[in-house]
Parts: structure tokens; sequence; C-alpha cells
């Protein structure tokens, strides 16, 4: 308490300095102050947009990457369709040459038909199931 009873009395005694060169130095510190601010909130938003930008392109590239890995599950899942449809295919074209042969026909049409050649007799057998 001794102490604050002792520079109160000193404080007292101490006047500014207010002349012209006293004010442009404080002028220029304002100055420095104000500079220091705005360069401090440019940067602040250069920060602030930076981190937005890096934002948005990296929800870009996992959407892509999102999306490109479904249409490797397409290209996959219709891979497999195509061959199938291409074994298929192999199948029938075997089946129509077959068609054009005519002994071929003619022994689908002995077997699913029951028709015959001259002089030939057809015997149908029961299936193993009818007992």
């Amino acid at each position: 308490m001794g102490e604050n009873q002792r520079k109160a009395p000193f404080e007292k005694q101490l006047a500014s300095i207010n002349t012209d060169y006293v004010r442009s130095i404080e002028r220029q510190e304002n100055r420095k102050q104000a500079k220091k601010l705005r360069l401090f909130r440019r940067l602040s938003i250069f920060g602030v947009m930076s981190v937005v930008i890096i934002g948005v392109l990296i929800s870009a590239l996992i959407n892509s990457n999102n999306a490109l890995e479904e249409k490797r599950k397409k290209k996959e899942q219709v891979t497999e369709e195509l061959a199938k449809v291409q074994e298929e295919q192999e199948l029938l074209k075997l089946q129509i040459s077959k068609l054009n042969d005519d002994e071929y026909i003619g022994k689908l049409l002995r077997r699913d038909y029951f028709l015959s050649e001259e002089g030939e007799i057809i015997f149908a057998l029961p299936d193993s199931n009818e007992k």
C-alpha cells in the first residue's frame, strides 16, 4: 500500500509533451497498428478462403472416386453379362448350324414327334416314374 501512495504523487507530476513531433510519431504508430490489423484481417480471410476451397476440392475428389468405383462395379457386372450372352450366342450358332443338317433334323423329328422312316417301328418305353 505504501508503494501505491508513492506512485500517485509522482504520476501527477508527469505531463505529456504535446508537440508536433510527438503527435506525428503517435500518428505513425497508429498507422502501423492499423496496417498490422488490416494485414491480419487479410491473412485471416485468405486462410479461411483457402480452407473452404481445399474442403470443396477434397469433397469433389471423394465424390469422383465414389462415382468411379460405382462405374467400375457396373463395368464388371456388364462384362460378366456380356460373357454369358456371348456364350449363349455361340450355343445358338451351333444349334443353327446343326439345324441346317438334314440328318440332325430327322433325328430330332424321330425323337420328339415319334416320326419314323419307311419300314421303321417305333416303340414307346414307359418312364421310370410310371410304375
